[in-house]
């Protein structure tokens, strides 16, 4: 997508994204349907922002700052600049129908520009624990938010939805590495990398490296541990909610085999999921514990 210099990233222009995960299915409540559909748009509009297209970081990250400028302004009941009319008009009724926690919305532009700052300085991530900080702002919000839809707010759900929700992004990160990295986008910690003996070059394209298999094992099987501790929640959400949870817990697991199915090499082959793997993913559904 080639954009003008003096609009860019201000358009609507429909970007086709490949998703692991249903969004707004029919499996969700009908009443929150639209709900869901305007968070969802928000997030992808925003991540938009700061992936599409062939904008600097600079043009991305003030993009990123007057769409922050326009939730502000629907938060507090006021018109937004009309950039974003697709975006901004179904949220403002989302706010004010389910009251929506602003902050996590906020949570998230502050990961998207996150991601501007750390490519266009090619920053890595030290460690692992800065890693899943990012994850609680780029992907744990979105489970509060639906969370705060179905009106569950103990401890405990909150909890497991944050560990789905970060086992996701992590998940997303070992199954992108082939892409990430041609992007110049590091998400495997330099701490990390290190323990396993890993260097840049072993996750290029062509390298069959023994130690950038043995981290990317370390890192799939870590998320798999993350996701089964918060699988549990998809038990206790109760109706059509849970069945649409129980489906992207699977879906996330099932990448993970995808993952082992490559023996890890994800910096060679990036795996996705097709209609075949979904007959699986219903079995194991209905049959989770």
């Amino acid at each position: 997508m080639n954009t003008p210099p003096d609009n860019t990233h201000t358009t609507s222009t429909p970007v086709e994204h490949y998703e692991n995960f249903p969004v707004a299915s029919w499996l969700c409540p009908p009443r929150l349907r639209p709900a869901i559909a305007a968070i969802y748009h928000f997030a992808r509009t925003a991540d938009d922002l700061a992936d599409e297209g062939d904008a600097s970081a600079a043009q991305r990250l003030d993009a990123l700052s007057r769409y922050r400028a326009d939730l502000l302004a629907i938060a507090s009941e006021q018109a937004h600049s009309g950039q974003w009319p697709q975006v901004f008009e179904p949220l403002r009724e989302v706010l004010r129908a389910f009251s929506l926690p602003v902050p996590l919305l906020t949570d998230l532009l502050d990961a998207f520009a996150q991601d501007v700052r750390y490519t266009a300085a090619q920053r890595r991530y030290p460690d692992d624990a800065e890693l899943l900080d990012y994850c609680t702002r780029s992907a744990n919000p979105v489970g509060r938010l639906l969370l705060h839809l179905y009106g569950i707010s103990d401890n405990l759900s909150l909890t497991q939805s944050d560990q789905i929700c970060s086992a996701l992004q992590l998940i997303n990160f070992w199954q992108d590495v082939s892409t990430d990295v041609a992007r110049g986008r590091w998400y495997p910690s330099v701490q990390t990398m290190a323990a396993h003996g890993v260097l840049d070059a072993d996750l290029q394209p062509g390298s069959h490296s023994d130690s950038a298999t043995r981290l990317i094992t370390a890192y799939a099987t870590s998320a798999r541990a993350l996701m089964q501790a918060g699988a549990p929640l998809a038990r206790r959400i109760p109706g059509r909610a849970g069945w649409e949870l129980r489906l992207v817990v699977q879906g996330g697991l099932r990448i993970l085999d995808k993952i082992e199915a490559l023996r890890f090499a994800t910096w060679r082959t990036r795996p996705k999921l097709t209609a075949r793997d979904v007959p699986g993913m219903l079995w194991r559904a209905l049959w989770m514990r």
